[in-house]
């Protein structure tokens, strides 16, 4: 059975569960653990897309209490699945209005659709996690191999355009997993802050989850 939704450590009823919407993406990260290994904690995230909103909904409904906290982030880019994603989400809205909604992005979403994707998931998503990965886009451009052009550009207007529309945005770069691409997390911090999003050093893990 794929996985959809999944958790990140070995208890029964977690407080935070996670949705493997696609495995689809914008990018090609020199770090990305899916280039490693097939699975999180266990659960393989490779699948074909062919699923079902009830499909998701069957899943979710497996996780007992139910968890505080749903982060779309799995193998690939959430909003490339962007109709499923906010259908999920509005199914949460009406049905568990208590929980937090979180989707961890590479940010193209609104280069991807050439519309404010972010005004359309006003009030269905709390918070984003945005990766920035970079001070400038030369580098951005050697640590993401992005697939869409100016990149990095489009990453920092979506990290605007999110905290425009009232999501709290947490701006990320990575650090650690090489020694080739040493990142000024300082000057990341402070393009984070400009946008009016807050600001998180991930260190790398190597074999992830």
């Amino acid at each position: 059975m794929y996985t959809l939704v999944y958790s990140i450590n070995e208890e029964k009823s977690p407080e935070t569960v996670y949705v493997n919407l696609t495995n689809a993406c914008t990018n090609s990260c020199i770090f990305c653990l899916r280039e490693q290994k097939d699975d999180v904690c266990g659960s393989n995230m490779w699948h074909d897309d062919k699923y079902t909103l009830e499909d998701i909904i069957e899943q979710f409904n497996k996780f007992v209490p139910t968890p505080k906290q749903v982060v779309f982030c799995g193998y690939g880019e959430p909003f490339l699945k962007k109709d499923m994603m906010k259908a999920f989400a509005q199914y949460l809205r009406k049905n568990h209005p208590e929980i937090r909604i979180r989707v961890n992005t590479n940010g193209h979403a609104n280069a991807i659709y050439k519309t404010n994707v972010a005004e359309e998931f006003k009030g269905l998503i709390d918070s984003a996690s945005i990766s920035l990965n970079s001070s400038n886009a030369e580098q951005y451009n050697e640590i993401c191999n992005p697939k869409i052009e100016n990149a990095y550009e489009e990453v920092k207007k979506f990290i605007k355009a999110c905290t425009n529309a009232g999501i709290e945005v947490t701006a990320s770069v990575v650090t650690g997993f090489d020694k080739e691409h040493e990142i000024d997390v300082q000057k990341c911090k402070e393009i984070a802050e400009s946008l009016g999003a807050k600001f998180r050093d991930r260190e790398f893990i190597t074999n992830g989850y």
